[in-house]
């Protein structure tokens, strides 16, 4: 087992990250003082894996359960979804001496994260994230949220767990691709924050492909581990906390003129990494040799790596949508090296220029 402290002062929180931890739900909620209904909400798919498992557990130790289930899928990360579960909630009896369980990928954690962030001023909730992407990355650090249809995570709040609960047993009913673009985020922490994690992705390739359990506790507990060290300095994104969307300004973009549906987040993330990589290129912050080895890491992991079709103009518009969009300027992440990051200001049409997208 791997436990990991997020110190936050009052919004502390504990990461565990391991094989078996479902088991151990209901005690670990009770023993951070969480008490009356637990309102679990998840996908048709996770449920039907998981759902029993954790009734067993929150019910031993004392919880009434109430399961709510969304749909899965990006596509139904909206207003329209959180409005259904506010109705179930109050037709389940949640009120503020309740919690929600987030039993799922990362559109569930967003979505259940901010139906308690918002439901009735805010209850307690718990993150037990069920896919590498959601494991690594969207699980930890209070992001919470629902898309517009102008751009992704325009709706949200920074809203701390009481609790991250991995499991990485639950790894083994996920399907490929989605374990793959799980990747994508664990190999930008090593672009960004750890050269040394970069080399530990490129040498193991093949035992993390194969899951191997050691390797997966390895890359699941460094990727927690570096964001957490940000998210401890800045929760609410007020400067440094951006380096976490190394990739996602121009992937997001991507994902956004997708309608959600062609590429999935960490494809997107993935496309978003090579053309950040050609930003600072462009910017004389990192080498070719860096370039090409993002690149090839990136297709060693079956990611994309390929620019989609696209509107030059319906680009330009979903970036200029991004969150980090201020007067026209974006702050854009780079990376210095490989294993370090640098901030720029760019506007989307520089962007677009630098990246190699317009020549």
């Amino acid at each position: 087992m791997s436990v990991l402290s997020v110190n936050l002062a009052e919004n502390s929180y504990d990461i565990v990250i391991e094989p078996g931890a479902l088991a151990s739900l209901g005690e670990r909620c009770r023993s951070v003082g969480l008490k009356g209904m637990a309102a679990v909400i998840s996908n048709p798919t996770v449920i039907a894996l998981y759902g029993a498992a954790v009734q067993k557990s929150l019910e031993s130790a004392g919880f009434t359960v109430a399961h709510i289930e969304m749909p899965d899928g990006e596509e139904f990360k909206n207003s329209t979804t959180l409005n259904k579960i506010y109705d179930d909630l109050l037709a389940a009896g949640i009120d503020r001496s309740s919690f929600v369980v987030a039993l799922g990928g990362g559109v569930v954690g967003d979505v259940a994260g901010y139906a308690a962030a918002t439901w009735m001023r805010g209850i307690p909730f718990v993150q037990v994230p069920t896919t590498l992407l959601a494991q690594v990355d969207s699980s930890v650090g209070g992001k919470t949220g629902i898309d517009h249809p102008k751009g992704k995570n325009l709706i949200g709040a920074f809203y701390q767990p009481r609790l991250v609960l991995i499991d990485v047993n639950t790894l083994s009913t996920l399907d490929e691709r989605q374990f793959r673009a799980g990747l994508a985020e664990v190999i930008k922490y090593g672009v960004i924050a750890d050269s040394q994690f970069f080399e530990f992705i490129e040498t193991n390739s093949s035992a993390v492909l194969a899951m191997n359990a050691d390797i997966l506790i390895k890359i699941i507990h460094r990727s927690c581990q570096l964001k957490s060290q940000v998210v401890e300095q800045d929760e609410k994104e007020a400067g440094l906390r951006a380096v976490l969307n190394y990739g996602h300004t121009l992937g997001h973009a991507f994902e956004s003129i997708s309608g959600y549906c062609t590429l999935v987040h960490g494809e997107a993330v993935a496309i978003g990494m090579v053309l950040a990589a050609r930003v600072s290129l462009a910017k004389g912050l990192c080498s070719q040799v860096d370039l090409l080895r993002i690149v090839d890491l990136l297709s060693v992991y079956g990611l994309p790596v390929e620019v989609p079709p696209y509107e030059r103009q319906q680009l330009l518009d979903a970036v200029a949508a991004d969150k980090k969009s201020k007067g026209g300027s974006i702050t854009f992440i780079c990376n210095r090296g490989i294993g370090m990051y640098a901030m720029s200001q760019h506007t989307p049409d520089e962007l677009l220029i630098l990246s190699r997208l317009e020549a």
